[in-house]
């Protein structure tokens, strides 16, 4: 890899030797959450967390997932602090690649998330992973790996390494995964051992002196490198007919908790907020049919968004991200969500989960 520090991450190895207390941690979507493996220790990210528990065996070694699936870095930087940085990681993995689509939107929302964990006061060290589509050999490496490289931060590519000996006929793609995406027990461990081949080629040269890199400035706009989520515990909106979630939430992998519900056609709620981007999460879910809602911005109902709570796919609820603003004017703007009426009775109720600003 070009122009890549590996100080941090060699500085992290010298500390394990030294049997210090290290964190490492897992930031993305699906494949991090662990889809797919028959148990959490088949995992890629666990396998990982057992290879430096194994390799530095004085250590005190700890383990944080922040993966959760279906789930882009525009979603990632919003919960980076409360999913990993809170946890003062040593060592994090990142990998939004097969969520994120390949585009200068999403290389913002990328470069929000690395800046964030780059400048974090435990300086993590920080590796960016990239799945890969197994049918199609798609992904957003290019864009996130040009990061990377700006921050001088390694990359590990399964669509390099691993897709290739696939498509040369060393594994067919039902050895890896039985839906074109998502390892299996099989396909997990080949990706750990990517990361585990890169970790020990840096461990081979740790007597190696390496310079900190500068921190650049940013490559991007760099809009959302200090989003915010505001659910119900960080913001109060006026509600007419909506009510605040009074469940209490268990983890971060309790999605549909800390939100606002909408059950009836004329019910709303009225958001005032200083942004210059603006994203609302809500549930698209499969139990159909589902309540929709009209999404209003700074009043002006003649560009309004269809929030629509039906899912099309099967595999279960999305926690899905609408954009409403995007570098726009930096400025309280209002948003207003209002119940659509619907020819059917008996909706699944509207979940509105949060308002991510930045």
């Amino acid at each position: 890899m070009k122009d890549v520090s590996l100080k941090r991450l060699k500085d992290c190895m010298k500390r394990a030797e030294e049997g210090e207390e290290l964190t490492i941690g897992f930031l993305g979507g699906s494949i991090t959450q662990g889809s797919l493996a028959t148990t959490m220790e088949n995992t890629y990210a666990y396998r990982v967390f057992t290879w430096w528990k194994q390799t530095f065996p004085k250590a005190n070694v700890h383990y944080v997932n922040g993966g959760i699936g279906g789930t882009t870095s525009h979603y990632g930087v919003s919960r980076a602090v409360t999913d990993v940085l809170m946890y003062q990681p040593d060592f994090i993995v990142v990998d939004f690649s097969v969520n994120d689509e390949a585009d200068i939107f999403f290389q913002e929302t990328y470069e929000g998330v690395v800046r964030k964990l780059l400048s974090w006061d435990s300086k993590p060290a920080v590796v960016l992973l990239n799945n890969v589509f197994y049918d199609t050999g798609l992904n957003a490496q290019e864009y996130h790996n040009e990061v990377g490289n700006w921050y001088q931060v390694p990359h590990v590519s399964v669509r390099d390494t691993i897709y290739q000996r696939m498509k040369a006929g060393e594994y067919i793609r039902e050895e890896l995964t039985p839906d074109g995406l998502h390892p299996n027990d099989k396909g997990h461990k080949l990706v750990a051992e990517e990361i585990e081949k890169f970790l020990e080629s840096v461990k081979a040269e740790l007597e190696v002196e390496e310079k900190e890199p500068v921190f650049p400035k940013a490559m991007t706009e760099n809009a959302y490198e200090n989003a915010k989520r505001l659910t119900i515990r960080e913001i109060s909106p006026k509600l007419c007919g909506f009510h605040a979630d009074t469940e209490e939430k268990t983890g971060h992998l309790d999605h549909f908790k800390n939100g606002w519900i909408g059950k009836k056609a004329g019910d709303s709620i009225h958001f005032e907020v200083t942004a210059s981007c603006i994203a609302v999460q809500y549930r698209k879910t499969i139990q159909l049919p589902a309540a929709r809602a009209e999404l209003v911005l700074d009043g002006d109902k003649e560009k309004s968004i269809l929030l629509d709570g039906n899912f099309d796919e099967d595999w279960g609820d999305c926690l899905y991200l609408e954009k409403v603003l995007h570098h726009g004017e930096k400025k309280i703007h209002t948003v207003d969500i209002t119940i659509l009426p619907e020819e059917v009775t008996d909706t699944t109720p509207f979940y509105l989960m949060s308002l991510i600003i930045a």
